[in-house]
């Protein structure tokens, strides 16, 4: 065997191994037994802090990965952050607000939208109508706010 058929050889096996592990690891992952359904309009949302309410769906977000309902009140502000994983949302009603490097992002019903870890943003609800979406993380949950410096959060 020539040494490029031996390198692409190489290749295909570790390839394939990866896509085993990746199967293998899915696998041992805990599964519902029963199909889950929440409505959020009848849901028991827990303030989590000021201003946002949270109704955990699966997992937990203070251990691991999780799935939330989160509710932003009318006009919530939250000061410049960060977060130590992704966080993936999807808008159900109202608008999130987002603000990341002077960009501007409002988020409205029906979108999709990432806030990719490490990046400090600043984050809120629609003045009016507040945010309600569904979010999930492959991580826990946590928020690090980037002081100023006088501080206090900016």
């Amino acid at each position: 065997m020539n040494a490029s058929r031996r390198k692409a050889v190489a290749a295909a096996v570790v390839a394939s191994l990866a896509v085993a592990g990746g199967v293998a690891a899915q696998a041992t992952k805990p599964r519902a037994t029963q199909p889950v359904l929440v409505n959020a309009d009848t849901a028991k949302f827990k303030q989590v802090i000021p201003g946002i309410s949270k109704v955990v769906l699966q997992g937990d977000p203070d251990k691991g990965p999780y799935a939330t309902f989160t509710r932003f009140v009318p006009g919530q502000k939250n000061a410049l952050h960060t977060h130590s994983s992704d966080i993936r949302q999807v808008v159900l009603e109202g608008a999130y607000l987002y603000e990341a490097d002077g960009r501007k992002v409002r988020v409205g019903p029906k979108s999709f939208f990432v806030v990719p870890a490490g990046t400090p943003h600043t984050s809120g609800g629609d003045p009016k109508e507040g945010a309600l979406f569904y979010e999930e993380s492959s991580g826990p949950f946590d928020i690090q706010f980037i002081k100023s410096p006088e501080g206090g959060p900016r």
